[in-house]
């Protein structure tokens, strides 16, 4: 760690985190430029795309705007809501809009995979804490094969495709395991900051496995339960 401040900012004081919002002049231009350009791309004749759209706007605003992007800088456990919001929210929303055709969903599995690992690794998230070019690699490396996972997920209904969660839970249970039970805290840049909020930065790592087994994992056994019914279901009945 050099010292040098996060993309998001420095880390926001407890008492008025929430006015702390991302000002950042490209990234809005970006959003507002691709969310134009999506709403006209998409076929007016499908609501639904319109709305995944907008849904998308508004998870990514939520996710690199808002000032859950500045409490990142304070508490690993907001980056791990930051996290997801982007594979959980952002990613299915673009996926609904703009699904990618004929890919394999073991190339962006594996691939999703390993940028959520890198993430936390506490080198790799030293990384992206001291450059912003490094922060926006690995937002790539988590979005874009997360909105082709979901493509497969979401378009190609199934029993096999909705397996393929099963071991995305088996995951952010095994990291949840890790961030809740480790003795130590793992990401040093959290050590002057977690306090201000009431947390030691071992407490806020293990708020973090927390967020990762509840929100995390819940949501996404319940999915794969719901569309290995469906798909069941359907057999039977063909």
């Amino acid at each position: 760690m050099n010292g040098t401040l996060p993309y998001c900012g420095p880390a926001p004081a407890s008492s008025d985190w929430y006015w702390a919002w991302n000002a950042d002049p490209y990234l809005i231009g970006a959003l507002v430029a691709l969310t134009i350009w999506g709403l006209l791309a998409v076929s007016e004749a499908d609501p639904g795309q319109r709305r995944a759209v907008q849904f998308a706007a508004v998870a990514a605003t939520v996710a690199f705007v808002s000032p859950l992007c500045a409490m990142t800088a304070a508490l690993f456990s907001a980056r791990t809501l930051h996290h997801l919001v982007v594979l959980g929210v952002l990613a299915p929303a673009i996926a609904l809009a703009f699904p990618v055709r004929r890919l394999p969903i073991a190339l962006p599995f594996l691939a999703m995979s390993a940028a959520l690992w890198l993430w936390h690794l506490p080198a790799a998230y030293s990384a992206a804490w001291d450059h912003a070019g490094v922060y926006w690699a690995m937002q790539a490396a988590l979005i874009l094969p997360a909105w082709a996972f979901w493509s497969a997920i979401l378009h190609r209904p199934g029993l096999g495709h909705a397996l393929w969660l099963l071991p995305v839970v088996g995951q952010m249970g095994l990291l949840g395991a890790l961030l809740t039970f480790a003795p130590t805290p793992f990401y040093l840049e959290h050590l002057a900051h977690a306090e201000r909020f009431g947390l030691s930065a071992l407490a806020d790592q293990q708020l973090a496995g927390l967020i990762m087994w509840v929100p995390g994992m819940a949501p996404l056994a319940a999915l794969a339960a719901m569309m290995a019914w469906r798909a069941l279901r359907d057999e039977a009945t063909a």
